[in-house]
C-alpha cells in the first residue's frame, strides 16, 4: 500500500492474530498510507452489541483505525452512527504489517480506553496479558507492550491522541 489519491478508494482486509490464530478478519476502507502509519475506516465488526460497561459497540458504530509499522499499538477512534465520538479504544499490538491487501496486527492481549470527555481512563486486560507467557517467551516484546501501554495511558490523561492522529 502506497499514499497516493486511488488509496482513498481501496479496501483491505485488517487481520487480528491472538496466540498465532486469526482472531477477526474484516474489511476496511484504507484511507491513508505514508509508509508508516496506516489509517483506515470500517464499521464495526461484531456483529451484535458488546457491551463493556463502560462503553458499547453496537451496529453502526464506525471506527477509524490508526496502525504504524514502527509502533507496539493501534488506536483506534469510535463514533456513534450519527457521528458523535464515543472515545478511543487502543490495542497494544506488535507492529502493524502490510501484506498486499491485508493489514496484519498480533493482538498482544493488553488494551486502553479513553472515553470521549476524557474523563474515562482505564487499562484493559493486563490479567490476560499476564496469563498469556509473553514474559517469558520474549521478554523484550513484553516490556515494550506495557511500555506502549504506559505512553498511551500518559497521552490520554494529558488530553488526548491528537498528536498521533494528525
Amino acid at each position: 500500500m502506497s499514499a497516493n489519491s486511488a488509496d482513498s478508494a481501496r479496501m483491505v482486509d485488517v487481520v487480528l492474530v491472538k496466540g498465532g490464530r486469526t482472531k477477526i478478519r474484516y474489511p476496511a476502507e484504507l484511507l491513508q498510507d505514508d509508509g508508516t502509519r496506516v489509517v483506515v475506516r470500517a464499521p464495526f465488526a461484531g456483529g451484535t452489541v458488546r457491551d463493556f460497561g463502560f462503553v458499547r459497540f453496537e451496529p453502526g458504530d464506525v471506527f477509524t483505525e490508526y496502525y504504524w509499522r514502527d509502533r507496539w499499538y493501534a488506536v483506534k477512534e469510535l463514533r456513534d452512527p450519527a457521528g458523535a465520538l464515543k472515545g478511543w479504544y487502543c490495542d497494544i499490538t506488535r507492529p502493524a504489517a502490510v501484506s498486499g491487501a491485508e493489514l496484519v496486527v498480533e493482538d498482544l492481549d493488553l488494551d486502553l480506553w479513553r472515553s470521549a470527555d476524557g474523563r474515562d481512563v482505564r487499562r484493559l486486560d493486563e490479567d490476560e496479558f499476564e496469563e498469556s507467557g509473553l514474559t517469558e517467551r520474549d521478554p523484550a516484546a513484553a516490556a515494550a507492550a506495557v511500555a506502549a501501554l504506559d505512553l498511551l495511558e500518559r497521552l490520554a490523561h494529558e488530553g488526548g491522541f491528537d498528536e498521533l492522529l494528525v
